[in-house]
C-alpha cells in the first residue's frame, strides 16, 4: 500500500492516538503538572510500543522523564535517532483561546490545539512515518527515539542523560521534526537554529509598597529603574549595547546573505500577519538576516506594582522581568549569560538592590547541506511538495541540537513542517492537517533514500 493510502486508511485512529496525546496538559515549566507529564511519557511508551519497536522505557533523569525506543533490524546497518518533546508551553492567556487548547478541534482543515504543532504533532509524523516503512518492510536503517519532557524549559537534565547513556543514544545521524517551514507551499529544511540565553531580573526598592503620594519623588521607584536599566540596553538602531556582545558573533558570507535574499518574501503580508504597521530592527540588514543571522534582545516579560482592576496609588517595592538573548554561531551562551550579569549589578544605581539569574540557555547550531541524510531528506521534501525544499537558517532555538553534537557527536538533520501561521507558543496553537499529510509523506520519503 503507498502512504498516501495508507495515511486514508488509518486516518481516523491516527487522528485519536494524537488527540489522545494533546489532552494531557505537559506543561513542563508548571512544577503541578508533573504527573501529567509522566502519564504523557507513558503515552508516547505505548504509542510507540504499538508502532513496531523493539523496547520503549521511560526513562528517568533529573527533570522529566525521557522515552526511549528503538528497532534493531541490523547493527551493520546505520542508525536514525529520532528526536522529539512531548511538553508545551503555557496556554495562558486563556481568554485569547476560540477552542478548550486541551480539546483538539478540527475546523476547516486546520487542528486546534496546544501542542498541535510544537512538538506533539510534528513528533508524531515521525512516529507514523516509522510505522509505515515498518509495517511495508521499507525500512534500510535501525531506528531509536529519544522523546523529552522538557524542550520549553530548556532541556534540565537531558545533557546529563546523554552523557550517562552514549552507548545507548549512538546513531548516525538524529532526526527532529520541530522547526517551520517558509511556506506551506515553499518547502524548507533548517540549516541553522540561533541560540538562547534566558535571565529573570528582580529589582527591589523600599522594603514595602509605599503611598506614592507621600513618597514619590523621594524614594526611587523600581519599576521606573528597571525600565530605564532594559531600555539602555539597545540604541536607536537595533544594536546591543551590553559591552563585549558582539566580540564573537559571526558575520556571514555575502554568498549566504545572497541565499537568504533569495526566499520569498512579501513584507506587507509579513505585517498584517502579525498585525504591526511597520517593522523594526537591527540597521544594516533585511528582516529574514534579522531574524536568522544576527543575534537580538527581547523583554519576555515584565512586571510589578498594582496589575488589578481600577486603580491603586502605589509605589512598589518590587519590579521584576524576563529577559532573552537569540545567540548566532560563535557566540557562547555561558560568556553572555555572565556578561547580562555582570552589566545589571555594575549598572544598577544605588537607590535599588538587584538580583538577576540565568534560567537556562544553549548554543547555535549549523547543519552541512552534503551529508547523506540531509540529500535523502531533500529528496523526501520533493516526493511530498513536488518541489525542491530551500535551505534556510532560522531564528529560534533547540538548544539540546548543539548538546546532541557536543556530547554525542551527531549532526541533525531539522525536518520541520510548522508554518509561522500555527501560532506556536500562542493562544489557538494550529496546523493544517493537510500539512501534517505531507510531513508523514515527507519523512517516509527520507527514509526510502536512506540507509544500506
Amino acid at each position: 500500500m503507498d502512504i498516501n493510502s495508507y495515511i486514508e486508511a488509518h486516518s481516523a485512529r491516527f487522528f485519536e492516538e494524537l488527540f489522545s496525546l494533546i489532552r494531557i496538559p505537559s506543561i513542563s515549566s508548571d512544577s503541578s503538572r508533573r504527573a501529567d507529564m509522566e502519564a504523557c511519557a507513558a503515552r508516547w511508551r505505548e504509542l510507540l510500543l504499538a508502532a513496531g519497536v523493539d523496547r520503549a522505557e521511560v526513562m528517568p533523569t533529573s527533570a522529566a522523564p525521557v522515552v526511549f525506543a528503538e528497532k534493531i533490524i541490523d547493527p551493520a546497518w546505520p542508525t536514525v535517532l529520532v528526536y522529539g518533546h512531548y511538553d508545551v508551553m503555557p496556554v495562558e492567556p486563556l481568554s485569547l483561546w476560540k477552542t478548550d487548547p486541551f480539546e483538539p478541534v478540527v475546523k476547516d482543515g486546520i487542528l486546534y490545539a496546544r501542542g498541535a504543532d510544537d512538538d506533539k504533532g510534528q513528533s508524531f509524523l515521525q512516529l507514523k512515518a516509522f510505522e509505515y516503512v515498518l509495517h511495508e518492510g521499507l525500512l534500510r536503517c535501525n531506528v531509536k527515539f529519544i522523546i523529552e519532557g522538557g524542550e520549553e524549559i530548556g532541556s534540565p537534565g537531558v545533557e546529563e542523560f546523554c552523557r550517562e547513556h552514549t552507548d545507548l543514544l549512538k546513531a548516525d545521524v538524529i532526526l527532529v521534526s520541530d522547526t517551520s517551514m517558509v511556506g506551506a507551499d515553499i518547502p524548507s529544511i533548517t540549516t541553522g537554529l540561533r541560540g538562547l540565553s534566558y535571565w529573570q531580573v528582580e529589582v527591589t526598592g523600599p522594603n514595602h509598597d509605599l503611598h506614592s503620594g507621600i513618597f514619590g519623588g523621594a524614594v526611587a521607584n523600581p519599576v521606573n529603574v528597571l525600565c530605564k536599566m532594559i531600555a539602555a540596553l539597545t540604541d536607536a538602531d537595533g544594536r546591543i549595547t551590553l559591552p563585549g556582545f558582539y566580540d564573537d558573533v559571526e558575520e556571514v558570507s555575502r554568498e549566504e546573505r545572497d541565499m537568504l535574499g533569495a526566499v520569498p518574501y512579501d513584507e506587507e503580508k509579513y505585517k498584517a500577519n502579525v498585525g504591526v504597521k511597520t517593522l523594526f530592527g537591527e540597521k544594516g540588514y533585511t528582516t529574514l538576516e534579522r531574524t536568522a543571522i544576527r543575534p537580538t534582545f527581547d523583554v519576555c516579560g515584565i512586571w510589578g506594582g498594582y496589575t488589578g482592576e481600577g486603580a491603586k496609588t502605589v509605589l512598589p517595592s518590587k519590579a521584576y522581568a524576563k529577559l532573552s538573548c537569540r545567540l548566532v554561531p560563535h557566540q557562547q551562551h555561558h560568556k553572555i549569560e555572565q556578561m547580562m550579569i555582570d552589566h545589571f549589578n555594575r549598572t544598577a544605581p544605588d537607590t535599588v538592590q538587584v538580583k538577576i539569574e540565568a534560567i537556562h540557555g544553549g548554543e547555535s547550531y549549523v547543519c552541512p547541506i552534503d551529508l547523506p541524510a540531509y540529500k535523502a531528506a531533500e529528496k523526501g521534501y520533493e516526493e511530498a511538495f513536488g518541489k525542491r525544499p530551500l535551505a534556510v537558517r532560522r531564528g529560534g532555538s533547540i538548544p539540546i541540537i548543539a548538546v546532541f553534537e557536543q556530547v554525542l557527536g551527531i549532526k541533525s538533520i531539522l525536518m520541520g513542517f510548522g508554518l509561522e501561521s500555527d501560532a506556536t507558543h500562542s493562544p489557538n496553537e494550529n496546523i493544517p492537517v493537510d500539512i501534517l499529510h505531507k510531513g508523514i509523506v515527507a519523512i517516509v520519503g527520507f527514509y526510502k533514500n536512506f540507509g544500506h
